[in-house]
């Protein structure tokens, strides 16, 4: 920092009284490097070589970085889904759960601001002016006084202040890109709700059609006397009970498009979305080494920077044991205006120095900094957790699509099976054969195969969503703010 004396420094004696504390400026300069307290290291946490669930991998499945073929962290494109997609755009702008991230970590950045500015001087200025009258006689008097003031952060309080400001704003816009992955996930879930309940609605639709077949089917037995009237009565039961479930079905895919609607910021009654089938593939969201979700899911790297934010603020409660070293100048001028206010002979100017320390606080330097170490140990705990659930989320989506896919496979067995049955026990019932009871009972087992079949895919299509949100979603630690809100390096 260059700083240039005043005019009245020209005169000796003012250059041999303030060659004292030019020496005292460069030398606090000089130590101004060192900073007290740790210095931040990631601490180790647990990390598999391998995700258990691909060992051995099944077909089709691959390993890649967890944002391959997302888009550049838009992972919802591989549903292929144009509403899906749009829907997802709508999320980020009007959220307001993500709005109120993006206002924190707009306060983060800004707290960062606040604690730098300790770094620099604090200047000000003082004028005066005043007239007065005393036997009779009328003077004036005035004055002009700048001054500064400049605490030398000899060991680093600022500087540690700082750097926690800056972690924690770090931590807040890593919340921020948290908060925006779990909204895309949850509307991408919802969607894909909403569409099981069409497909429901769809399945319970032909389901009523095909029961009012049977009770007309009945209707004719019991006319031609070949069937009892209690064979009416428990086809029409069946039937109100599948129109039951019909009318339930359009309740929940109600309240799935309410959702919807307040996860894009418009309020339900403005909101509206067309039928939409549920999809019948299932992607296959690709898969890197279990090292890399340190680096890909924004939660990991909120903590990590929360961890540093503690780490800091050990070295902010240290440097209290340390004597706190500051500079303050003043110069000016103070006369009568009427006459040469700013004459050489009208100067006054004033520079020091001051140290302060506390001698006696009865231990509260000690308990601070031991409550400031207590509070890193929790932040190394608390991501160390993180780290453990974010695999066992990763592993329990794996596993979860493995089984279903071979669940589905059985199903879709089971289905075509139940299908022949119910047209068999038809036939039977028709031919005089079989009692009504079998048609019932097949008819059922057919309408929870389906449904069944429907629930499969639509927890296979959740389970895909909860991976790559487990995944990161294509979020990379490295993409967050080096210095918030523009603020330099500390």
């Amino acid at each position: 920092m260059t700083m240039t004396r005043p005019k009245c420094w020209e005169k000796r004696g003012a250059r041999r009284g303030a060659s004292g504390v030019w020496a005292l400026l460069l030398g606090g300069c000089l130590v101004s490097g060192c900073m007290v307290g740790p210095d931040y290291h990631r601490p180790d946490a647990p990390v598999p070589a391998k995700y258990k669930e691909l060992l051995a991998p099944p077909k089709g499945w691959s390993n890649a970085a967890p944002d391959d073929g997302h888009g550049g962290g838009q992972w919802w494109l591989m549903f292929n889904d144009p509403t899906l997609t749009s829907l997802e755009a709508r999320v980020r702008l009007n959220n307001q759960t993500i709005k109120q991230a993006e206002a924190a970590y707009r306060q983060a950045a800004a707290l960062v601001a606040e604690a730098r500015a300790g770094l620099y001087p604090t200047l000000g200025a003082t004028g005066s002016f005043q007239r007065a009258k005393q036997l009779g006689v009328t003077s004036n008097s005035a004055s002009v006084e700048p001054s500064a003031n400049w605490d030398l952060d000899v060991w680093g309080r600022i500087r540690r202040s700082v750097e926690s400001s800056v972690a924690s704003a770090q931590a807040s816009a890593a919340d921020l890109a948290n908060a925006e992955l779990s909204e895309q996930a949850v509307l991408a879930q919802t969607y894909f709700d909403l569409c099981y309940q069409d497909a429901l609605i769809d399945l319970l639709q032909g389901t009523v059609k095909a029961y009012q077949k049977s009770v007309t089917i009945a209707q004719n037995q019991e006319t031609y006397g070949v069937a009892a009237l209690s064979d009416v009565i428990t086809a029409r039961a069946q039937l109100d009970a599948a129109q039951s479930s019909l009318i339930n079905a359009g309740v929940l895919r109600a309240e799935y498009e309410h959702a919807i609607a307040t996860l894009v910021g418009v309020p339900p009654a403005e909101f509206s979305l067309p039928k939409r089938p549920l999809p019948f593939s299932i992607p296959v969201v690709p898969v890197a080494v279990p090292s890399t979700l340190l680096q890909r899911r924004p939660d990991i790297a909120a903590a990590e920077r929360n961890m540093q934010a503690a780490n800091a603020e050990i070295g902010v409660n240290v440097a209290a044991f340390y004597p706190d070293v500051s500079l303050s100048a003043l110069f000016g001028y103070t006369a009568d205006p009427v006459q040469d206010l700013f004459n050489a002979a009208h100067q006054v100017w004033s520079l020091g120095t001051s140290v302060t320390e506390s001698l006696f606080e009865g231990g509260l330097r000690h308990a601070q900094v031991a409550a400031a170490k207590a509070v890193y140990d929790q932040n190394v705990a608390f991501y160390r957790q993180t780290v453990l659930s974010a695999f066992q989320q990763v592993e329990d989506q794996l596993s979860s699509l493995r089984i279903l896919a071979r669940q589905a496979a059985v199903q879709a067995r089971a289905d075509k099976d139940a299908e022949q049955a119910v047209a068999i026990a038809l036939n039977e019932y028709q031919a005089g054969t079989q009692a009504y009871t079998a048609v019932i009972t097949e008819q059922t087992l057919l309408l929870s195969d389906r449904e069944t079949n429907l629930a499969i895919d639509n927890s296979r299509l959740q389970a895909t969503v909860t991976l790559a949100e487990a995944l990161g979603g294509g979020f990379d630690a490295t993409s967050l703010p080096k210095h918030p809100a523009g603020i330099g390096p500390y």
